[in-house]
């Protein structure tokens, strides 16, 4: 197994306030990943350590088996897209597609403008013209015909409708297959996806609170809803995350598989399993109302 990125014991704090604490995971080649999580959690903290684009206070990081910092062999082996993505403001869609050839080595022009007329951009026209959308369609674009060992994606579709969004996800996957690569997806559009994920990671107030494949996610939560009395019975002894009491009746939001044994108990009691989401089991463990990372370790 060849690894992109091993990270180890990595912080970044800003005075008093770490917005990463201790974080350790590492990153396979030829794998999508998910890095999920709230706003200000420090996902895109940890991507700019991993685009050496800030130092990290304490840890260690290793790019491709080197560290990134001031590393042009491994600096070139990376595409960062971000979502407040930077051009210079005399530059053209054109201008943008002829120069990215400069900074990836594996630069596909062919099908960076087979993209430009999936995605209906306007060559000519000045980026700092262009609609939201049309902007992150560029930066798109860029990312999937960079074809870098490890691109990164940070909500790269801002202002793209649903038909233009899977459209991304369509060509993502078609040349993922076709050339494979470490691809790193960082959106709160998680259901969206979650079917492209193989591995999911969380962050959770600087910390990693998941770092899980997406297979063994796939049933981890689920809902329990009926009388409340009988709800709190079945609830004995295993984890919640969520709670949602209704008059006289309750669901509740269960973390860990359930046996066959748990299911009949269930059904006896009269209680109704759902399957919850992988982007609703997040919104639980992330909405500040429990222990996100205690729950998952239990």
């Amino acid at each position: 197994m060849s690894l992109a990125v091993e990270i180890n014991g990595l912080s970044k704090s800003y005075g008093k306030v770490k917005a990463v604490d201790n974080v350790s995971f590492s990153l396979e080649e030829g794998k999508i990943y998910g890095l999920l999580g709230r706003n200000g959690a420090g996902k895109t903290t940890v991507m700019h350590m991993i685009t050496a684009q800030l130092f990290a206070t304490s840890g260690q990081l290793k790019v491709f088996g080197e560290e990134p910092y001031e590393n042009d062999k491994v600096l070139s082996q990376i595409c960062f897209i971000k979502e407040s993505q930077k051009y210079p403001d005399n530059f053209r869609v054109a201008d943008v597609l002829d120069v990215s050839r400069l900074f990836f080595p594996n630069w596909d022009r062919e099908f960076a403008d087979s993209l430009v007329q999936d995605f209906k951009l306007p060559l000519k026209r000045r980026v700092k013209k262009l609609s939201r959308g049309m902007l992150s369609s560029v930066g798109i674009i860029v990312g999937l015909a960079s074809r870098a060992p490890l691109t990164i994606f940070d909500e790269p579709y801002l202002g793209l409708d649903a038909v233009a969004r899977s459209l991304f996800y369509d060509r993502l996957l078609a040349d993922y297959a076709e050339y494979p690569r470490t691809i790193v997806l960082s959106t709160h559009l998680i259901d969206e996806v979650s079917q492209l994920l193989e591995h999911v990671l969380v962050i959770d107030n600087g910390k990693l609170i998941l770092n899980e494949e997406s297979d063994a996610l796939r049933g981890r939560a689920c809902s329990v809803a009926g009388f409340a009395s009988q709800v709190e019975n079945f609830l004995e002894g295993k984890t919640v995350i969520h709670r949602e009491p209704f008059a006289g009746l309750a669901s509740a939001t269960i973390l860990g598989h359930l046996s066959a044994q748990d299911r009949k108990r269930a059904s006896d009691l009269g209680l109704e399993i759902t399957p919850v989401s992988l982007q609703q089991m997040i919104i639980y463990l992330t909405n500040g109302k429990i222990d996100g990372e205690a729950a998952i370790a239990r």
